[in-house]
């Protein structure tokens, strides 16, 4: 007879993911909304739904972020979906972030630190290596799954703008805003042979609260207006994934082909760009010179207005060459579509941007027993992109350089798991403008298990 066995300690992790999950939604949707991001001070993220978070894991994060070309049969790619197909052992994945970054202008600088939980992960493949392998059974077609939550957008910001007034004398302006983006993932995969095709089911929800304090500094007991903003988002939309694998063969004694261990991976991926609901609301207070409210004007404020977002369409294409336990090679380009862009709760005007990335991966000797260093994964990469905001005209940009390691843990039963740091140095920003030069650190932790859908035999 046959019995599935599935591992419950891994199973109770992907309860608390699903968990997780429906609490930050019913946080984010709650009417006495509280900001559940670290603060942050970008001007930046006024604009759009925020600055963009990454939603690539720690392991691809120390290659130049790399998504489009990247598979491992130990890590999930979730930027990718095909990649699941690849899977060897269900993986558990968390992911936290730490990032400090000098941020200037023309007059100004100021410091600021970040740092947050960056992605939770669960993926498995649906047909299990044991069995093939105990079975002789050709693993000609496989399939994979996962579900993951994570962040995509932040918004932080705390200014002080100082004015002059003709009639009223000093002013000030004081803007503020905070929120931000989740989307959960459910994602699937299928394999026949060298072509794999992967699916995203992507539910994006968030709250983004604006608010803009104006005050009469050469008028004594005068009253501060606030013109608060807040708007929610809610809404599907999908991304796709494929990749084909081509090997490199040689002739054995007796004339047949067999694998060298080298391959060469074409990647494709992207988001169909898709509208998704809105619901604002704004309102209009005074407040006295020491801070109370002393009134909401309830003639000039609106509730419940329904709008659209439309998330714009986003495409990737790369090429990587691997020689398998030993480097990884990879490049790609791709082009998100930030000018289809339109939010009925928050206008902004935003441009197409276009991204680059490179990165490698290099294991001295992945099978060596009794020196650690030599089964170190190390890996560098190179990442430039631009972004879809506007200042006056001139682009937003990133450059950046990485770098990274994973160190692979054995766990009990010989499972393999693995701990993945990466650094990332570069600059952020409008170019003479508004310029961020940061180092951001991420630490991911992949929990492997090769047992779940394993079929014993029993007597």
């Amino acid at each position: 007879m046959l019995k599935t066995n599935c591992k419950p300690s891994l199973l109770a992790l992907f309860l608390l993911l699903l968990g997780v999950g429906a609490a930050l939604k019913a946080q984010n949707l709650a009417s006495d909304f509280v900001d559940i991001q670290p603060k942050l001070n970008s001007p930046l993220s006024r604009f759009g739904l925020g600055n963009p978070l990454d939603q690539i894991h720690a392991a691809a994060a120390g290659m130049g972020a790399l998504e489009t070309t990247y598979q491992n049969p130990w890590h999930l790619n979730i930027q990718n979906p095909a990649s699941l197909a690849s899977l060897q052992t269900t993986s558990f994945e968390v992911g936290i972030y730490a990032r400090n970054a000098a941020l200037s202008d023309r007059t100004t600088t100021a410091n600021t630190w970040q740092g947050n939980l960056n992605y939770l992960a669960l993926g498995f493949p649906l047909r299990n290596p044991i069995n093939l392998s105990l079975d002789r059974i050709q693993n000609t077609w496989n399939a994979g799954m996962a579900f993951s939550l994570a962040p995509t957008t932040q918004v932080g910001y705390d200014l002080l703008v100082g004015d002059t007034d003709p009639d009223f004398g000093a002013t000030s302006n004081i803007l503020k805003g905070n929120g931000g983006a989740y989307r959960f993932t459910w994602s699937t995969a299928f394999r026949y042979r060298a072509l794999s095709l992967g699916l995203n089911a992507n539910y994006n929800f968030g709250k983004i609260t604006n608010s803009r304090i104006v005050s009469f500094d050469d008028i004594t007991e005068s009253l501060a207006t606030e013109f608060l903003e807040e708007y929610s988002i809610n809404g599907f939309n999908v991304g796709y994934g494929l990749q084909y694998v081509h090997n490199f063969t040689k002739p054995n004694e007796e004339g047949e082909k067999i694998p060298t261990g080298k391959r060469v991976i074409f990647g494709l991926n992207g988001q169909i760009g898709r509208d998704i609901r809105t619901e604002s609301s704004f309102l209009f207070r005074r407040f006295s010179p020491n801070g109370q409210l002393f009134v909401s004007d309830t003639l000039r404020s609106e509730a419940g207005q329904r709008g659209t977002l439309s998330l714009p369409a986003s495409y990737s294409a790369g090429i990587a060459f691997e020689d398998i336990n030993r480097l990884f090679v990879g490049v790609e380009y791709g082009r998100r579509l930030f000018g289809n862009y339109r939010n009925d709760a928050q206008p902004d005007v935003l441009a197409d941007a276009n991204r680059f990335a490179f990165g490698l991966q290099y294991i001295p000797d992945a099978g060596s027993y009794n020196q650690a260093w030599k089964r170190v994964r190390y890996r560098a990469g190179l990442r430039l992109e631009g972004d879809g905001r506007l200042v006056d005209g001139v682009q937003a940009r990133r450059n950046a350089v990485t770098l990274g390691a994973g160190f692979p843990l054995r766990l009990p039963r010989q499972q393999v798991s693995f701990l993945d740091l990466a650094v990332e140095i570069g600059k952020f920003g409008v170019p003479d403008i508004l310029d961020e030069n940061y180092v951001q650190f991420t630490a991911g932790f992949s929990l492997n298990d090769n047992s779940w859908f394993f079929k014993r035999k029993l007597n």
